[in-house]
């Protein structure tokens, strides 16, 4: 029998150091490809978090099979989210800034929020309205698409492929919320974990050739930090938050991921933090506010 929902105020705080751990995972991931081909640093960050979720499952005493009717959720967010997601973002990335990367990646919202009322049935209040738009426009005001270089086809390809990674994120956010849990979502999460690893290392063997490692202690850190923290713990707290909290204010609560993505990625790797994204920056925490915080507070 499954245990007790978290209360609000515990999702709120997993949410928060969701949007922590992965606002910092982008430029680190982006600087990883400096040393490792795209589908191989994405294959061996999810064996690390594999790893990490195996020991802390026997730490627990936690390691069990998936119920049967847990097997639909063990697939679509393996599938969706461990794997398309991350590799589509890690191919894509190639040819796109870390900060813009990451704000292509958190378009969720545009997918979700349709989604979600049409699948999930969940109202589409005028407060989720107004936070979704605000949120939107600020993620919109960050990607230009009317001052987008077309011609250069490169850049087209990685930008549509972070896109689509989007899209199959958010599916994987529906279906999560919408599932009829039968154990626990953490019993669940090795074998998410695992599934993605067993198509990431072969997609990457065919795809890039036999692994080539340049194994500096930089590249170790990093790959270490996005595999036990980027996967093990955020994709731990993330399943836990999407079963609490309604799939809208997940996705509004995730829009402070590309807000400190982008701080992170001027800090960290230079790129240019233009007076542009410091409006679009206001307009996301503005969206989350209105969106997110007044249910909060009716919860606590």
């Amino acid at each position: 029998m499954r245990a007790a929902s978290l209360s609000s105020r515990q999702a709120i705080l997993l949410l928060g150091l969701v949007v922590l751990v992965w606002g910092t995972t982008w430029p680190v991931n982006k600087a990883t490809l400096h040393y490792l081909s795209p589908v191989w640093a994405a294959a061996i960050r999810s064996c690390i978090g594999t790893g990490v979720l195996l020991l802390i499952c026997l730490a627990r005493g936690r390691l069990k099979l998936p119920a049967r009717g847990d097997l639909p959720v063990v697939f679509s967010l393996g599938l969706l989210h461990m794997t398309a997601y991350s590799m589509l973002c890690n191919i894509g990335m190639q040819h796109v800034g870390a900060g813009r990367s990451v704000v292509l990646a958190y378009t969720t919202p545009m997918w979700v929020a349709p989604g979600a009322r049409l699948f999930l049935g969940e109202a589409f209040t005028a407060r989720r309205a107004a936070g979704t738009v605000c949120g939107l426009l600020g993620l919109l005001l960050i990607f230009n698409p009317l001052a987008f270089d077309w011609g250069n086809q490169a850049s087209v390809f990685g930008n549509g492929l972070i896109l689509l990674g989007a899209m199959f994120w958010a599916a994987s956010i529906l279906y999560m919320r919408g599932h009829r849990w039968v154990g626990e979502p953490f019993d669940v999460l090795i074998w998410q974990a695992l599934l993605a690893s067993c198509i990431l290392v072969p997609s990457a063997w065919a795809l890039e050739g036999p692994p080539q490692f340049d194994w500096q202690a930089a590249v170790l850190i990093q790959v270490v930090y996005s595999g036990a923290f980027g996967i093990a713990i955020a994709y731990w707290a993330i399943n836990k938050v999407n079963h609490a909290l309604p799939a809208m204010t997940t996705s509004l609560g995730l829009l402070g991921v590309p807000v400190f993505g982008i701080v992170c990625s001027s800090l960290v790797l230079g790129e240019t933090l233009e007076p542009s994204l410091l409006a679009a920056m206001a307009l996301i925490i503005a969206g989350i506010a209105i969106g997110a915080l007044p249910a909060r507070q009716r919860a606590l």
